[in-house]
């Protein structure tokens, strides 16, 4: 192949991405099969997330990247860009995975795509892409098509998402932890319920869930530190519509440790096929002593085992409590990209 029919398939090439800046693009096209494909995607990625931490949070309108081969999506890509960075639309903060979604056939080839269409815009200087697994197919993918559209890579780390596997059955589970701890968790158990008899988890339902959350919030307000500050009023809206998306068909779950409607603790997440991601929680500080929230959490994998849920995600933070319950760190990388 000669230069000039080289330069032609290249730009051939590039002409499989296309972008919109039309927020529309959220509902009118339906990416959602290619995250039901994807082994590596999760709710975060999906359109319905993505669209609700736009409306709260975006900063100029979201970059929609959609690579196709003919008339087939095979590859979806949600970008922001602001003050000449570009990110995975999702925010550092509050989105814990982040990346594209496309079926693990021609990922690779997408991500080529995705990176040249990346690379020919004008509108950004560094990219910083944050929240991709180390051990899914994305992080690699994607490195290696920067390369190819010659920007310059640096792979660097974004944290730690401690993950749990659920197999057997929870009396397995609780002897498989160190005896000490084993007896700890169960005397904190048999604790709660001496002062509260009839402590149980109490899901919110779709008539409930507004008290719930304004309840949940205001345990997660009483916190101490950065923790105190992060369910500030336009938090606790994005909240509130998550839950009004995604927990009529239960992929959002409010569940509290409740005893004749007294909240000892809460905890926020998402069911996500076999997997139940933690995505946040809060106790009554009046009742420290008798650690409601560890009681929460070891309840809560009693109750997933229950459901026949495979793995308890407790998304990024390297927090002890995690590593004590069992869970394995599971490495979230970073990819910087600069052009040369």
């Amino acid at each position: 192949m000669g230069d000039l029919e080289a330069e032609a398939a290249a730009t051939m090439r590039r002409m499989l991405v296309e972008w919109t800046a039309d927020p529309t693009a959220f509902r009118s096209r339906d990416w959602i099969s290619l995250v039901e494909s994807d082994p590596d995607a999760t709710v975060f990625h999906g359109p319905t997330y993505l669209e609700l931490y736009w409306e709260a949070f975006g900063s100029g309108p979201p970059q929609l990247a959609f690579v196709r081969n003919g008339d087939e999506t095979i590859c979806v890509a949600a970008f922001e860009v602001r003050e000449g960075i570009a990110t995975f639309l999702g925010g550092f903060e509050i989105t814990d995975y982040m990346g594209p979604v496309g079926r693990r056939q021609g990922r690779d080839r997408a991500a080529e795509d995705l990176m040249a269409a990346l690379e020919a815009r004008d509108d950004w200087e560094t990219a910083d892409l944050r929240g991709l697994p180390l051990d899914g197919g994305w992080y690699g993918a994607i490195a290696d098509g920067a390369r190819v559209a010659g920007l310059a890579v640096e792979k660097d780390d974004d944290g730690v998402a401690p993950l749990l596997p659920l197999s057997s059955s929870f009396p397995a589970y609780m002897s498989s932890l160190p005896g000490k701890l084993r007896h700890e968790l169960r005397r904190k158990r048999r604790r709660i319920h001496q002062a509260w008899p009839s402590a149980a988890l109490v899901d919110a339902t779709t008539s409930t869930f507004a008290s719930d959350l304004t309840a949940f919030a205001q345990l997660h307000r009483a916190s101490r530190g950065r923790k105190g500050r992060f369910m500030y009023p336009g938090m606790e809206r994005f909240f509130q519509r998550l839950g009004d998306a995604l927990l009529p068909d239960g992929t959002f779950r409010l569940v509290f440790l409740e005893s004749e409607g007294t909240k000892l603790a809460g905890a926020v997440g998402f069911r996500d096929r076999d997997r139940f991601l933690v995505y946040n929680s809060a106790y009554d500080h009046t009742q420290a002593a008798l650690s409601p929230g560890i009681v929460l959490l070891t309840m809560l994998v009693e109750d997933l085992f229950d459901q026949g849920c495979e793995a308890l995600d407790l998304l990024k933070g390297d927090e002890e409590y995690k590593v004590r319950l069992g869970a394995l760190p599971r490495p979230i990388g970073r990819l910087l990209l600069r052009r040369r």
